[in-house]
């Protein structure tokens, strides 16, 4: 009974209410890493890549929380770790989950090569009762792409972990509402309906978590969907073919909230920029944001090989503060590239294109896969070379074709009854997953360390740097860059996508299936790890400062000129040589007759 005095009628009122005593939800978001080689998570002091799925997630919680969706006398608690720079303990995560009412660990963005780490945290905290779940791109593309249920995904539901297909706008807050009624449904499958994405909550990160990323990056996608069909992208079967894209003000609004933390650079992870159609509006705010607000803000992006016929493109991403771009150059043979389906890389358009990044004085990172059906490690090879010569490529990073789970050639592979390596932790595309008809799986393997040396000689660096100077492309810049892709490769042994600075590594972060090593061994040798590959970096950089220094210090540094660098020609398809083997000769034939057939000449 609480007696609460009117002063008006001075009478005493009964039954008054009690106020209730808020609850607690706690919500923990992780996005795991994966394994490398010997077991032990992929971490890093510093982190290269931000976590774009992790930041998507936070952003719908906090507007839960704004909301109050789970009722006025909730409070939701919210958590963002991003394993490739924090260590995660699972008592403590599970703490966290304990010390509240009621809580949920979600696994968010998890792609097939981190499926197995995600298992490995799942089932601890499964076994000490906490609610778990699961989604992205390995849960997703499985689900809309083989009949029969994935057996990974499987394992999970074994543990009695909520799977989650699909994306999250739109559906978080009725989740949660689930989550906290004890009414979780044990798959949620929303594959056949993909939200809007325009005028939903900002993704956004606490700054101290972006600051554990190199450079303090973080990222927002501008839009989703891909209309290509490429054979090797789970992209179009998971985020669909038709554009979703966030407004102009849908970015002003994240880059204002991100600036207002001290952040300025963003990754716009949107797998082909150039095909969101606002890229143009979003440009011109970004350049407004820039050139009238003086905001300091930088961006990198990726885009297709056809980027540059989109009139004043690559003129506005200068602009706009674009520092540096991936392109998907894939290969440079017109038959792989058809093969995959990826009819829209046209070898003709790659050195204008170049050209056109050159000219801006942007970086370019180029993907380059290996593993095509009539790749060999001669023709490998020779293409490398040749690309040298002839394209004005800074980075060129290696892949191996592989049959990503949710990607058409997977399912192609996996309805034909064709052996795939049954490790998903392998599917990181630096690993060779499936059999090669020429190439054995050693040769295909030593084909792609060869790959790596044969591009990032001495002489092809000093080769890039001096295009960089004579380009007003920024020397210094690109050598970094360089230097991180040939000690991620040759140091750390892992693929520079997954790079970063300082490795970490934690005796009982170790795959499950795997023993733990005694920490008399595992301390010193980690140590003695440490300080060898630390030497190692010294020396590589030390190397590279070297040829740098002696192409700035060169007089007549602004009048290089090489190959690649020169205008392209009309005649460029009879001298060039990467038009002289026979697959690019076919290729420039069947375009010329289509060109002559669009303009109604005789064939």
């Amino acid at each position: 009974m609480l007696y609460q005095p009117n002063y008006s009628y001075r009478i005493i009122l009964f039954n008054q209410k009690m106020p209730q005593k808020s609850r607690k939800f706690s919500l923990v978001l992780i996005k795991p890493s994966h394994y490398d080689d010997d077991g032990y998570v992929i971490q890093w002091f510093r982190s290269a890549i931000p976590a774009n799925s992790l930041a998507c997630l936070y952003g719908l919680a906090l507007e839960c929380r704004e909301q109050k969706i789970l009722g006025e006398d909730v409070e939701l608690e919210i958590h963002a770790f991003d394993e490739t720079n924090t260590n995660i303990k699972i008592n403590k995560i599970a703490s966290l989950i304990e010390s509240a009412d009621d809580g949920i660990v979600m696994l968010v963005g998890v792609q097939s090569n981190q499926f197995p780490r995600a298992l490995d945290i799942a089932k601890p905290l499964r076994d000490k009762g906490i609610k778990v779940a699961v989604g992205g791109f390995h849960v997703s593309g499985t689900m809309a792409m083989l009949k029969a249920r994935d057996k990974y995904v499987q394992a999970a539901i074994d543990l009695g972990v909520t799977i989650f297909a699909g994306e999250a706008e739109g559906r978080f807050g009725q989740f949660l509402k689930d989550v906290s009624g004890g009414k979780a449904e044990q798959i949620y499958n929303f594959m056949d309906d993909l939200p809007n994405i325009e005028n939903v909550a900002t993704p956004l990160l606490p700054a101290e978590r972006v600051h554990l990323t190199a450079g303090a990056t973080t990222s927002f996608d501008a839009g989703r969907g891909c209309p290509f069909s490429c054979s090797f992208c789970t992209i179009i079967n998971v985020q669909g073919r038709k554009s979703r894209r966030r407004s102009p003000e849908d970015i002003e609004k994240l880059i204002r909230a991100n600036v207002a933390q001290g952040l300025h650079s963003f990754f716009i992870t949107d797998d082909n920029f150039a095909r969101n159609k606002d890229w143009e509006i979003i440009l011109d705010k970004l350049i407004e944001l820039r050139e009238v607000e003086k905001l300091n803000i930088s961006f990198i992006i990726q885009v297709d090989t056809l980027c540059h016929k989109l009139p004043n493109f690559i003129e506005k991403c200068k602009r706009a503060g674009v520092k540096r771009v991936f392109i998907g150059l894939e290969n440079i043979n017109p038959d792989s590239l058809l093969g995959a389906s990826k009819r829209q890389n046209k070898i003709t358009d790659y050195r204008a294109m170049l050209l056109a990044w050159k000219k801006v004085g942007i970086v370019t990172y180029c993907g380059y896969i290996l593993g095509f059906p009539n790749d060999t490690q001669e023709s490998v090879l020779r293409d490398i070379e040749i690309i040298k010569k002839e394209l004005p490529v800074d980075l060129l990073e290696f892949f191996y074709l592989t049959p990503l789970p949710g990607s058409a050639d997977h399912k192609k592979l996996h309805e034909s009854g064709i052996a795939m390596d049954e490790d998903l932790n392998k599917y990181d595309l630096n690993h060779a997953v499936t059999a090669h008809p020429k190439m054995s799986q050693e040769n295909w393997e030593e084909t792609y360390r060869k790959a790596w040396k044969t591009y990032y000689t001495d002489e092809h660096i000093e080769t890039v740097l001096r295009r960089a100077i004579a380009t007003g492309t920024s020397p210094g810049k690109t050598m970094f860059f360089i230097t991180w892709f040939n000690g991620c490769i040759d140091i750390e042994k892992i693929h520079p996508l997954e790079g970063g600075f300082l490795r970490r590594k934690h005796r009982k972060s170790r795959r499950s299936n795997l023993p733990l090593e005694n920490p008399l061994i595992f301390y010193p040798k980690t140590f003695l790890e440490i300080l060898f590959k630390q030497i190692r970096w010294i020396s590589l950089y030390s190397r590279l400062r070297l040829i740098y220094r002696k192409v700035r210090k060169d007089p007549k540094k602004l009048e290089y000129m090489d190959l690649a660098l020169e205008p392209v020609m009309e005649n460029e398809t009879e001298t060039r040589e990467l038009f002289q083997s026979e697959a690019a000769h076919n290729f420039v034939e069947k375009l010329n007759r289509n060109e002559k057939i669009r303009h109604g000449e005789t064939v």
